[in-house]
Formats: structure tokens, C-alpha cells, sequence
């Protein structure tokens, strides 16, 4: 099957590596890229510095493309009494772990949307292509990348999305099933989330939009890939099946529990960052289930109450707070250098009937 993305970046096989703001690295993105297929990073933790130089070390790597992903989510709307009741719910744990309870929740991570001058970066830069992840930028933006011959794509998790983005501009969709692991990337939190799966939502997409299709959620192998492709995708975009490779930046822990049975054991959860994202059943996700989606503050606001609990109880030798984003495919999880993954991956599809032609 020919791939129009593949086609367009000169790619050798029609393969993204999730970005995975935390756990992605250049040299996860770069190694991925020059085994043939596109690598990712995220930009959407960082702020315009860190990013210039996590993009030119990335593109210092390889000569083949490389995507810079986005965040684009709307601006946190803050709620003071929710937050200090956030605050206080966890007093207890910061007590266990002797250590003092922040005095407020922070925006830690500022939209894409607020930064003309990740705009220019990227401008300069000019990676392969660019992903956006919670929302679209201005068209105008859509445009200027363009332009510069940047190609881009959207996450997408619903028909409704999907058409904004085609009306956007943007030129491929990739198409966001529930069983995806880290966060989902709808557009508006006031919406109602369908959690179509990955097949659901591309055999939704090829009857609604033109646009090319990227599947991503719950893909392990290449028999999945392959599956994917059949059922319409011109693409496939994976990001827990290389959270094991010794080029993520995934801690010790993280590793640790993808390697155990219970990896299989996947929640959704808002209540470590405010956005719902697919996670192995922490502790902390056990004992946050059975909060109410409107109890809990804004994205990110809530992460930032996460990570200070993560890190308070990482201080005592207690792992369990961390988020550990997974998809329902973790179990699957293969511990291999990034080139290895990927070449695996490639003979694995042709084993399941894959032709590039």
C-alpha cells in the first residue's frame, strides 16, 4: 500500500513515534528517523529556549525527517475555591511525606497558543513536519508552516474534530482511539468525549473527511500495523511500544512497571493533570478514582500538584504518584534499541501482508 505521509517526508516506512512530552528524547526521535520511520519530540513542556535546543539537537542527528509536536490547549480558567480544595484533599500525603503543601496550583506548561515565538523557532528551525495535540493554532499559523513546507498534522479524537482541522488547513489527521496511552487530545473539555476506538474512529473518518489518516491507540506490533492499514490508515503513530527503548527518557520505575503482568491493567484518569490520559493503575490513579471530573481544577494546574506530590513522595522511596502514561497495549511492550523496534516492526507488517508499492 502506498502512504501519502511516507511519500511526502521520503519516509521508509509509514511509522510515527509518538512524541511523549517527558519520555521522548532527540536521540529516541533521531534514532527513529534514521531506522525510517518518523520520529517525534515534544515541545509542549518546555519553554521557547529548551525547545530551540531540544529541536537542533534532534535535527544534528539525522538527515532524514523529524516532527516537532505541539500543545494547544485553551488557557486554564481558574477556579480559586476548587483549587484550594485540590490543595487540601492531598495535606494528608504531603504530610506523610514531610513535605510542605504548595501554596498554590501553577500553569506549568504555557500553550502553543500563547507563544508567537515558538512560531519563529519553528520557522527557523523548519523540521519535516509539526503536530498539534489538544487544539489547533490560528490558521494563519497552518498557513506560515505551510508555506515553509513544513507539513502538519492534528490529533483528532471525533468526526466534529477532524473537520476542524480540514477546515484549518491542517493536512493529515491523526485519529486518536481510547485505547491510546497518555492524554487524549480533545479539543474542548466541555464536549462529550464518544472514546471511539482507533478502528471505530478511522471507518468514522474515511466516510466524513479527505484528509489522510493517521491511526494511533493500543498498535503493539505489526500485525497491528498492518490491521490498521487495512482498515483505511495511510499511517500508523505508536508511543508506548517505545517507552522501553533505552533512548526514552523513561525513569526506572516507569520501566519497571511496564515489564510487570499487571502493565495490561490501564485507567483513564484526569485527576493527575486535569485532562484525561490513559495510565497504568498507579497508586495515585487508585486513589483518585473515584473523584469527580468536577472536583478536579484545570490542565495543567492539576499537574503541577501531581508532580510536586510525585516528587515529594519519590524523596520517601515511594514510586507510585508518578505518571506513568501507558496505552491498553502495554503489556506488549518490548524492551530494544529504537532502530531494532522499528525494524522489527517493519518485519512484522510484511509478515502480515504489508507492500509498500
Amino acid at each position: 500500500m502506498k502512504s501519502l505521509l511516507a511519500d511526502r517526508l521520503g519516509l521508509g516506512f509509514p511509522l510515527i513515534q509518538a512524541p511523549m512530552a517527558g519520555v521522548s528524547t532527540p536521540a529516541l526521535a533521531a534514532a527513529v528517523s534514521n531506522a525510517g520511520a518518523l520520529g517525534s519530540v515534544s515541545i509542549g513542556a518546555v519553554g521557547p529556549e529548551q525547545a530551540e535546543k531540544m529541536i537542533s539537537t534532534t535535527l544534528a542527528q539525522t538527515r532524514q525527517a523529524v516532527n516537532v509536536n505541539l500543545f494547544c490547549h485553551a488557557v486554564a480558567v481558574r477556579n480559586l475555591a476548587l483549587e484550594a480544595e485540590w490543595l487540601q484533599r492531598f495535606q494528608p500525603l504531603f504530610n506523610q511525606f514531610g513535605v510542605s503543601l504548595p501554596d498554590e496550583l501553577t500553569e506549568i506548561y504555557t500553550s502553543f497558543l500563547q507563544q508567537e515565538k515558538m512560531v519563529d523557532i519553528l520557522l527557523a528551525q523548519a523540521p519535516a513536519a509539526v503536530s498539534f495535540h489538544f487544539g489547533l493554532p490560528e490558521a494563519r499559523v497552518i498557513e506560515k508552516f505551510r508555506q515553509q513546507g513544513i507539513v502538519t498534522l492534528a490529533t483528532v479524537t471525533s468526526v466534529e474534530e477532524a473537520l476542524i482541522a480540514q477546515a484549518a488547513g491542517v493536512e493529515f489527521l491523526i485519529a486518536q482511539g481510547i485505547e491510546a496511552g497518555g492524554h487524549r487530545g480533545i479539543f474542548d473539555m466541555n464536549t462529550h468525549d464518544q472514546m471511539l476506538t482507533t478502528r471505530q474512529l478511522i471507518l468514522q473518518l474515511k466516510k466524513s473527511v479527505r484528509l489522510p489518516l493517521i491511526a494511533a491507540g493500543g498498535i503493539m506490533h505489526g500485525a497491528g500495523i498492518q490491521e490498521m492499514l487495512n482498515a483505511g490508515a495511510d499511517a500508523v503513530q505508536m508511543g508506548t511500544a517505545f517507552v522501553l527503548c533505552p533512548e526514552s527518557s523513561a525513569d526506572a520505575a516507569y520501566r519497571q512497571a511496564l515489564k510487570q503482568e499487571t502493565a495490561g491493567n490501564t485507567v483513564l484518569t484526569r485527576a493527575v493533570s486535569g485532562r484525561p490520559a490513559r495510565s497504568l493503575n498507579t497508586l495515585f490513579c487508585r486513589l483518585t478514582a473515584d473523584i469527580q471530573p468536577q472536583q478536579i481544577p484545570d490542565y495543567p494546574l492539576t499537574y503541577s500538584l501531581n508532580k510536586a506530590l510525585a516528587a515529594a513522595a519519590a524523596s520517601q522511596g515511594e514510586v507510585g504518584f508518578s505518571a506513568q502514561w501507558a496505552g491498553e497495549g502495554a503489556w506488549q511492550a518490548r524492551e530494544m534499541s529504537a532502530a531494532s523496534l522499528v525494524a522489527t516492526l517493519i518485519k512484522e507488517a510484511g509478515q502480515a501482508g504489508y507492500s509498500a508499492t
